[in-house]
C-alpha cells in the first residue's frame, strides 16, 4: 500500500541521460506523471561530464537533452545537472514524495542498484519499459547502417570531413550514389512504360468492344433490309407489282361485251353448219 498526500500535488521524480529522447522515454515519463490523480512530475538530466564518467559517450549535449524534456507534455520541470546517486539532501531540497524508475536492478558507480535505498525507504514507484526502442538500439541500428546514412547524407551536401569519411571511402559512397540514381531512374522509366502499355491495352480493348458492338449493328441492319423477309425484298416486291399494273391497264367493259359477242357469234355459226 503506497500513501500518498491528497491536500497536495505529488512531488514524483524521474531521472535519467535521456539521450535521443525517443517514445520510451515519453512513455516512462507518462506512467510516472500518472502514478497518482495530482503529481507535479520533476525530471532529473544529469551532465554530460557525470554521464561521461560512469556511462558513456552521449549523442546529444547535455543542453540539447534538456531542452528535449522541456519540450515533453508530461514534465512539468527539469532538474538540470541532476545526481547520478539521490541523497536525503537532494530529495529534501526539491521535497520529492517518489522516485519513478524501471524495476530492473542499475548497477553503477560502485553500486548493485542506485535505487535500492529509495526502494528500502518505501518511496519507490516502479515503472514499464517499452520493449523495442532504446537509445542503445538507435544507435546500433545507425552503426549498422553506416554506409546507408554516410552515402545519404554526402549527398544532402555534408562534406567527408563532417563525417569522418576517408577519401577513398567518399569516392566510394558517391561512386554508389551515382549507380542508385541510374537504379532510379531506370526503374521509372521501366514503371512508365508499363503504365503506357497498360493505357494502350485498356484503349484497345474499349476499341475492340465498340467495333464489336458496331459490326452486330450493322449486321443486325443488313439482315433487316435484305433478309429473306427483309424491307428491301417487300419493297421490290411492291415496286415489281406496280411495274405490272403499268405496263397491264386494266380492259375496259365495252371492249369485254364485243369479245363475248364475238365468241357467242362463233359459236352459232358452228350450230348452222352442223
Amino acid at each position: 500500500m503506497v500513501f500518498y498526500p491528497v491536500d497536495r500535488p505529488v512531488r514524483v521524480y524521474a531521472d535519467g541521460i535521456f539521450d535521443l529522447f525517443h517514445s520510451g522515454h515519453a512513455r516512462a515519463l507518462m506512467q510516472a506523471k500518472t502514478l497518482f490523480p495530482n503529481s507535479y512530475l520533476l525530471v532529473g538530466v544529469c551532465s554530460d561530464d557525470l554521464t561521461h564518467k560512469f556511462k558513456g559517450f552521449t549523442v546529444m549535449n547535455e543542453a540539447e537533452r534538456y531542452e528535449a524534456l522541456r519540450h515533453c507534455r508530461y514534465v512539468d520541470e527539469v532538474i538540470r545537472d541532476a545526481p547520478w546517486t539521490l541523497t536525503p539532501e537532494f530529495l529534501e531540497k526539491h521535497k520529492i514524495d517518489f522516485v519513478a524508475h524501471d524495476d530492473i536492478p542499475y548497477s553503477s558507480a560502485g553500486s548493485d542498484d542506485v535505487y535500492k535505498h529509495i526502494k528500502e525507504a518505501g518511496m519507490f514507484v516502479p515503472t514499464q519499459r517499452t520493449e523495442g526502442i532504446s537509445t542503445s538500439d538507435i544507435i546500433t541500428r545507425i552503426v549498422r547502417d553506416y554506409d546507408v546514412y554516410a552515402r545519404r547524407n554526402l549527398q544532402r551536401g555534408y562534406t567527408a570531413k563532417e563525417l569522418n569519411v576517408s577519401f577513398i571511402n567518399e569516392k566510394k559512397y558517391r561512386f554508389q550514389n551515382q549507380v542508385d540514381k541510374m537504379k532510379e531512374k531506370v526503374k521509372n522509366v521501366e514503371e512508365r512504360s508499363k503504365e503506357f502499355v497498360n493505357r494502350v491495352e485498356e484503349k484497345s480493348h474499349d476499341l475492340i468492344q465498340k467495333w464489336e458492338e458496331k459490326s452486330r449493328e450493322f449486321i443486325g441492319n443488313f439482315l433487316e433490309l435484305f433478309g429473306p423477309d427483309g424491307a428491301w425484298k417487300q419493297m421490290f416486291q411492291e415496286r415489281s407489282s406496280r411495274m405490272l399494273q403499268a405496263l397491264s391497264p386494266k380492259q375496259s367493259p365495252t371492249f369485254f361485251v364485243l369479245s363475248l359477242r364475238c365468241v357467242l357469234g362463233q359459236s352459232h355459226k358452228k350450230n348452222i353448219h352442223t
